[in-house]
């Protein structure tokens, strides 16, 4: 079975594109492709993962936890999402590493479904923007046990990215910029289901809808209602258009609220982001989707 693993990251659209699977349940199963309901499975999950620190997993947990999230039946494919597969965001960061325990927690994934052919979806975010964020969430808020050694100049998702590699080299990687998920909503929607654009999907602009106003919107859709040939490449192109012109400003435009920092350090942080997604696309078996 096609196992499927949404593993956020926190605040990057999670929930709305849970949303938007869930919109499609039905069409979707009819294509042996299941979107469980996250409060069917996420705490048994995370349960058995912790529970992995000390205690392998019995030979039947996979049949447990299947039966847990799909009951009798067995799909071509299944969808689970979870931004806390990694860790909770109060611990999303320690000692200047982004998520140091996705590695372990994915192997013992891989562990739990050793025959089954895993795949992980992963979005990531400017650090410059969600860093300020992690840090007022975060368990434990000192230099030394948010920061470590390091300086947000130094945080690279290219490190957890290649620890995911590293721990779990088997599993394949998806991986797309939180600040591309407007142009990309459509594509995430189809990848992660693995249905091709012939099959009719709805909530393929639900994040366009919160982000642009009605009138834009309104534009937008008879705009693409009358230019059915659209290559996926001039269909991104459009959506950015719009957005220039009818973007909300209130929802797009992100507040930062970290003391000491300047408008210089954001943009030395953004053009790091910018640089290590080059890096991150030469880690094997990891595939970054761009519009």
């Amino acid at each position: 079975m096609q196992l499927v693993l949404h593993t956020g990251v926190h605040y990057t659209e999670g929930e709305r594109l849970v949303r938007s699977l869930l919109a499609n349940s039905e069409a979707l199963r009819e294509r042996g492709v299941v979107m469980s309901r996250p409060g069917t499975y996420r705490s048994l999950f995370r349960d058995t993962l912790n529970a992995m620190h000390k205690t392998p997993a019995s030979p039947e947990a996979r049949e447990v936890l299947l039966d847990a999230v799909l009951g009798e039946t067995r799909p071509e494919r299944a969808i689970l999402s979870d931004a806390n597969f990694f860790r909770t965001p109060a611990t999303a960061v320690r000692e200047g590493v982004f998520y140091p325990a996705a590695g372990v927690r994915m192997a013992r994934m891989a562990q739990l479904f050793p025959d089954d052919e895993l795949e992980i979806y992963i979005s990531i975010r400017n650090p410059a923007t969600l860093l300020p964020i992690l840090h007022r969430v975060a368990g434990d808020q000192s230099d030394e046990g948010f920061w470590g050694d390091r300086t947000p100049r130094d945080m690279r998702w290219s490190q957890t990215i290649a620890t995911l590699r590293e721990k779990a080299p088997e599993i394949p990687i998806t991986l797309w910029c939180n600040e591309d998920s407007p142009l990309l909503w459509e594509r995430l929607l189809r990848e992660m289901t693995g249905v091709g654009p012939d099959v009719p999907l709805e909530g393929t602009y639900d994040l366009l809808e919160a982000i642009m106003s009605p009138e834009g919107m309104a534009r937008f859709r008879s705009y693409i209602a009358g230019r059915p040939g659209l290559s996926e490449t001039q269909r991104c192109r459009v959506i950015g258009a719009f957005l220039d012109k009818f973007g909300l400003e209130e929802e797009i435009e992100e507040e930062l609220d970290m003391p000491g920092w300047d408008e210089a350090l954001v943009q030395e942080m953004s053009e790091a982001y910018d640089a290590d997604l080059l890096l991150i696309e030469q880690i094997p078996r990891v595939r970054l989707i761009t519009p």
